[in-house]
């Protein structure tokens, strides 16, 4: 059996506009706040990225502009090399933001780094192939889908990201069965990654948490949604874990005063390969471009929203002064 492993999980990480101004003026690691030496220490850091990494300036559009367009001069990608990031989603709504070109060269950025990336690429294999990380004698594999814009979805001759509807008809899903399938092989942990749903909901529909599972089913240890902005339960289950949204962990939105999109989380899945042992949660607060523990009234305001989100999905949340925890072994 493999050593223990900290695998860190965060939401979107945006890069771009004021974002990516904080950078160029106060250096590569600011967004990082007090939070970096945590995420230096684990085994593996992932991020959905929600932006291009490009010097294009061209903006993607058919017939009408979208409301916002998300993009970081290449340099930045030291900001996620100064945190040790090892894998980057890019299947999601922004990688599209500068065309084909944009998200080519983002590819390119991100590999030159030395950082892994899964979900979108020059056509529909390269989307569709799985990033596999390797670490302490484990394998850890990486498949990325998003269910939308369906406009940008990759095909056999054309760029675009790794589209998948969230359906179980069997001819949807088949796709979604057929990836895991081709991760698990040689893995020692598989992890699902998907942009999915609408923004600003707090709680996945049932029709996410029947997709969720059937995931799991499918040979997935570890569901990871991300997209709301904000937080949602997560559901142990079946000595696996769902995660039905990350939230956000870096970016320059506006705060919503009533689901405080600014506070968030980092989740650290302790495991010992193929086992998934505890999930840790570190409460999080976005502000001025930068993410830093949550600390006082908004660190408990979160703990006990996202204890009564869980709550719902049936699972239970271990509340202490120093951890924020949910078991994943199954008894005996």
């Amino acid at each position: 059996m493999a050593r223990p492993l900290t695998i860190a999980l965060a939401g979107d990480v945006m890069l771009g506009r004021l974002v990516n101004e904080n950078i160029l003026d106060q250096g590569f690691v600011y967004p990082w706040g007090d939070v970096l030496p945590l995420l230096k220490s684990a085994d593996l850091f992932l991020i959905n990225l929600e932006c291009a990494l490009t010097g294009r300036r061209a903006r993607w559009h058919d017939g009408e502009d979208k409301a916002f367009y998300f993009r970081a001069e290449p340099s930045v990608v030291e900001t996620l090399r100064a945190a040790d990031v090892s894998f980057a989603s890019v299947a999601n709504n922004h990688i599209c933001d500068f065309g084909p070109e944009g998200l080519v060269e983002t590819r390119d950025v991100l590999s030159q780094a030395g950082i892994a990336c899964a979900g979108a690429g020059l056509d529909l294999a390269a989307a569709r192939a799985p990033a596999r990380l390797s670490v302490a004698g484990a394998t850890v594999t990486v498949v990325a889908f998003a269910d939308y814009p369906f406009g940008w979805a990759a095909s056999a001759s054309s760029p675009g990201v790794n589209y998948t509807p969230i359906s179980l008809q069997a001819e949807d899903f088949a796709v979604v069965k057929a990836a895991i399938a081709s991760a698990r092989q040689g893995s020692d942990l598989v992890i699902f990654s998907i942009h999915w749903g609408p923004n600003m909901r707090p709680r996945p529909p049932q029709h996410f948490r029947d997709f969720a599972r059937r995931v799991i089913e499918a040979g997935a240890d570890i569901f990871w949604g991300h997209s709301a902005h904000v937080v949602q339960g997560v559901e142990a289950w079946n000595g696996k874990l769902i995660l039905y949204d990350s939230g956000d962990f870096v970016d320059d939105y506006a705060v919503d005063a009533e689901l405080r999109n600014d506070l968030s989380a980092l989740f650290l899945v302790r495991a010992r390969p193929p086992l998934l042992e505890r999930l840790d949660i570190l409460p999080v607060k976005i502000a001025d471009m930068q993410v830093n523990q949550a600390c006082g009234w908004e660190r408990a305001w979160f703990v006990q929203r996202f204890a009564s989100l869980c709550a719902e999905l049936g699972t239970a949340v271990t509340v202490g002064p120093r951890r924020v925890s949910v078991e994943l072994k199954r008894s005996a």
